[in-house]
């Protein structure tokens, strides 16, 4: 299931000993959607690595008790079946906490365990339409559509409910007593997006305690990048090659940009002010600024920034980014020939190493290895749970 295996995913780069228990025929994110790379899919690939895989029969007796008692050994349980599923199996939080007190159970789902939504169907996308992360497109032909967008509520929410479980861990092993924790991926896109709601709530109230920027004289912008379509000194400008991100908003930068293309006649036309001064709106000193990065490629401006202590960014693509000098410094990817398909390294940096994460599992792949070094089964308990079906037919 995607939502558990992401959370569970960055605790398993940072050396949690993850199991993923997933039914005899398989966990569905195997095959689910696009790219396929050698018969599996990549978001099983990168979201499931590091993890041992145990198949087991939770409609299955003996099925229930090898989960029991795989949970008496572990700190927490990660979910996302439909509301009371659990329950009805006899494996809810109060039964598994009967047997280990100090015991973390996280559900997932999308839109809750309660509201009115809560038992509503969803995909990843519904999140981040109802967060209002999304602006529908339309095409040539009048037809809308979904457009290109950085999917939130899928990512925001394992990294939400990550530092929870963290936090949950923690306070069970001071106290003894462990605690539920139930999160949406609808409400996790929301809280991401939080500076957009927050700020429409502010403006509802009177412009005398609420206003803009005073570079703007004080007028209110619309939210976040939505504030920045007419921008000058903090835009976007088109170089010989692609496209630069222009920052010098704050006056010193302003200055050392100008000075920098000999070009001090544009600060003493618009000195600015000292700090979130986009000029904005000033379509005369755009264009002279378009002319100017128009002369030199991207690399050369990104060398002109450093050297002259201007803020520029290069814009990449998904797909341009692994070409960039700091990406291949600072995160790089995991090879195929480790993970089954290249993937990002963890992001953090750590003063020690972090384990190397491993091939996501193959199902069941650690079935018994894990039943004898967590349960401490031999062999003939295995054969016996195999026979009652505990594991799959």
């Amino acid at each position: 299931m995607l939502g558990p295996a992401a959370i569970t995913s960055a605790l398993v780069d940072l050396g949690a000993n993850v199991l993923k228990v997933e039914p005899p025929s398989g966990d569905y994110i195997r095959g689910m959607t696009w790219p396929i790379v050698e018969g599996v899919s990549l978001m099983h690939l990168h979201l499931n690595r590091g993890k041992r895989s145990i198949t087991l029969d939770l409609k299955n007796e003996a099925g229930q008790s090898v989960f029991r008692e795989l949970v008496r050994h572990a700190d927490v349980v990660v979910e996302a079946m439909r509301p009371g599923a659990l329950d009805r199996l006899g494996l809810g939080p109060e039964a598994l906490r009967s047997d280990n007190p100090k015991l973390v159970f996280a559900s997932i789902s999308g839109y809750g365990a309660t509201g009115p939504y809560k038992d509503y169907p969803s995909h990843g996308i519904a999140y981040d339409t109802w967060a209002g992360i999304v602006t529908p497109a339309v095409d040539d032909e009048g037809f809308t559509y979904i457009p290109e967008h950085v999917s939130i509520g899928i990512y925001a929410a394992p990294l939400y409910g990550a530092v929870a479980i963290l936090a949950a861990v923690i306070g069970a092993r001071e106290t003894g007593r462990g605690t539920d924790l139930e999160l949406a991926q609808s409400d996790c896109a929301a809280a991401f997006d939080w500076y957009r709601s927050e700020t429409w709530k502010a403006y509802e109230r009177p412009e005398d305690e609420v206003t803009g920027n005073p570079s703007d004289d004080f007028a209110r912008r619309a939210p976040g990048t939505a504030g920045m379509r007419e921008g000058v000194r903090y835009q976007i400008y088109a170089t010989k090659d692609g496209h630069v991100l222009f920052m010098a908003s704050e006056q010193a930068f302003w200055r050392n940009f100008c000075d920098g293309v000999d070009r001090m006649d544009l600060f003493e036309k618009w000195p600015g002010s000292k700090y979130a001064d986009h000029a904005r709106g000033n379509r005369e000193l755009q264009a002279e600024l378009r002319e100017i990065f128009a002369g030199r490629t991207s690399d050369e401006w990104m060398e002109f920034g450093g050297r002259v202590n201007t803020p520029i960014a290069p814009v990449n693509t998904p797909k341009t980014l692994p070409d960039d000098p700091q990406f291949a410094a600072r995160l790089g990817w995991i090879p195929a020939s480790r993970l089954g398909a290249d993937q990002l390294a963890f992001p953090v940096k750590f003063a020690g190493d972090l384990p190397e994460p491993t091939k996501a599992p193959e199902v069941g792949e650690h079935s018994y290895e894990v039943l004898r070094a967590v349960c401490d089964y031999d062999d003939e308990q295995i054969a016996k749970l195999r026979q009652a079906g505990a594991l799959g037919k």
